[in-house]
């Protein structure tokens, strides 16, 4: 018997969880504006994070999907993409929304449940946020098909949580990717909660970017708190999709914080000690 195939997976990393400086990233040193519009994300959809939770328990907001702990990853995503690339959004990405140019106003009409707020002013081609789990994967292959045949150089990027790694829609888009070296790149929140089942309950990988292995297409792993190391990889990732150079799946280690919604108590599923950790 021969071995035929064999992969690792690399886990990138810039800062400590103390916040110092673990490994020099490249460039280095960091380039000033780069860390203050990723900062500046950061703290703007936190605030704004507090406000609609505040909105919608006094009646005032629909059922609305926090991203607090998460928003490292969308302002890596958000700062990483050019204006003239695609996003394709799920429910937890107020960050790279903001950083995209989606107004407070915007998002509020959304999820006040008044659909106007999807008819984003400023990127006008971003798809609008895709609430049904996963489904947003087959419209990034779609996206990065009409890309492809047109020969633009510009990019697909869509986000889902490590739930929505376990559904077909995520299997099938990745597989469709890799066949047809589409322009195209998948960030999986891993918050390591998907509603109340834990992230050892929902696949038996050791990791989850490991399932792009599967489907031929280039995968990384990357501590999703550390927006300078998140930055970095997918600039790298959205730049080869542009050269025509394939897909990417990345998986963005973080916690989630918060309940899944404010529909949702976590605490019956999990302990404050745990959470308490991760804070």
């Amino acid at each position: 018997m021969k071995e035929v195939a064999r992969f690792t997976i690399a886990c990138q990393r810039f800062l400590a969880p103390d916040g110092t400086i673990e490994s020099a990233p490249p460039g280095s040193p960091i380039e000033p504006d780069l860390a203050k519009n990723l900062y500046r994300t950061m703290t703007l959809a936190r605030a704004f994070d507090a406000k609609a939770i505040a909105l919608q328990r006094t009646g005032q907001l629909g059922t609305y999907a926090s991203t607090l702990g998460q928003e490292a990853i969308g302002a890596a995503i958000g700062t990483a993409m050019e204006t003239t690339d695609v996003f394709l959004p799920n429910y937890r990405d107020t960050a790279t929304l903001l950083a995209r140019g989606v107004s407070l106003f915007e998002l509020l009409l959304y999820w006040g449940g008044d659909e106007r707020g999807s008819d984003f002013s400023n990127v006008r081609e971003d798809f609008p946020v895709c609430i049904p789990v996963a489904t947003q994967n087959g419209y990034a292959v779609g996206v990065a098909t009409a890309i492809q045949m047109r020969g633009e150089a510009r990019a697909a990027l869509c986000t889902l949580g490590d739930g929505a790694t376990s559904k077909g829609d995520f299997y099938e888009a990745i597989n469709l990717a890799g066949v047809w070296n589409l322009p195209v790149v998948f960030v999986i929140n891993n918050n390591q909660w998907a509603i109340s089942v834990p992230r050892h309950l929902q696949s038996g990988t050791e990791t989850l970017v490991q399932k792009s292995v599967a489907a031929g297409i280039r995968g990384l792993q990357v501590d999703g708190n550390d927006a300078l190391a998140l930055h970095d990889a997918l600039h790298e990732a959205l730049q080869r999709a542009r050269k025509g150079e394939g897909a990417t799946v990345i998986e963005a280690l973080t916690y989630r914080l918060c309940d899944h919604t404010t529909a949702d108590d976590a605490g019956r599923c999990r302990n404050d000690d745990e959470v308490g950790q991760h804070w």
